[in-house]
């Protein structure tokens, strides 16, 4: 694969790249969707900004502990060893429970309307995070199960990935899956004027990130019983969107006009 990628003559890492592109592409999106909303610009920054803080760290809080056991703890304060684990190791869903309590925390603290912004730009997020699984798969972290079928690919030795054997390429058909999301979500935004986009996306993107558990063979996976930590999330956030879109149906059900029954007078 290219875990490095020459720009210009400049080599830069695939990963960065791809995640530098996608929230490049989203934010030029967001700012021209908030200016044709009424949207301050200010506050998506306040919200992004937060968000950004809160992602970094929950997806690094969340990857800490799935990987608790093989961690060397006794090294964890010692300046390399903790430079290593800090330059990688995140894990999406501590970004996104993260990513989501700060710009929460961000809409109390500046008095924002949080949700107002989350319904017009929610369909964005899965549009970033698609661009993420490709740079996963150009750099070979995330990888998928030995599989020797259609479209599998090998990975030569300097990558994250085992090198030498056909694997399932997961991550493509992960960022597949989220492209399809990200349109669904604009479907769904315009048809239900932002009512149910929340709520859609926690249920949809949690179901395909159930399955694809299934066929992703890194090692940090982090397992309980029969599922991974991963899969555990997602059943719970389904749940979650379950409820969210139950509450959401009730707030806006329009209630149904008293029957009248016309009686005749004969004179």
């Amino acid at each position: 694969m290219y875990p490095y990628i020459s720009v210009f003559g400049i080599t830069l890492p695939s990963y960065g790249l791809m995640i530098a592109l996608g929230l490049t592409i989203s934010n030029l999106l967001a700012m021209l969707i908030c200016r044709q909303r009424s949207l301050s610009t200010d506050g998506l920054l306040l919200l992004e900004a937060y968000a950004v803080l809160g992602g970094l760290l929950g997806a690094k809080l969340l990857y800490l502990a799935v990987s608790w056991c093989e961690i060397d703890w006794p090294r964890f304060f010692t300046t390399t060893y903790f430079n290593q684990l800090m330059q990688g190791g995140f894990v999406f869903y501590g970004g996104l429970i993260g990513g989501v309590s700060g710009a929460l925390l961000a809409g109390q603290i500046h008095h924002i309307s949080t949700t107002r912004y989350l319904r017009s730009l929610v369909f964005l997020l899965p549009l970033a995070h698609a661009f993420g699984r490709i740079g996963c798969f150009l750099a070979g972290c995330c990888y998928g199960v030995p599989y020797d079928g259609p479209l599998s690919v090998t990975y030569p030795s300097a990558s994250f990935a085992p090198s030498g054997i056909p694997i399932f390429p997961v991550q493509l058909v992960e960022a597949a899956c989220l492209l399809c999301l990200s349109l669904v979500l604009t479907l769904v935004n315009r048809c239900t004027r932002g009512r149910h986009v929340l709520s859609t996306y926690l249920m949809l993107y949690s179901l395909v990130r159930f399955f694809l558990e299934r066929y992703r063979y890194d090692e940090t996976r982090g397992f309980i019983l029969a599922l991974s930590v991963s899969q555990w999330i997602s059943l719970l956030l389904i749940v979650a969107g379950a409820v969210i879109f139950l509450i959401e149906r009730r707030q806006h059900a329009v209630p149904l006009e008293p029957s009248f029954t016309q009686e005749t007078t004969i004179p």
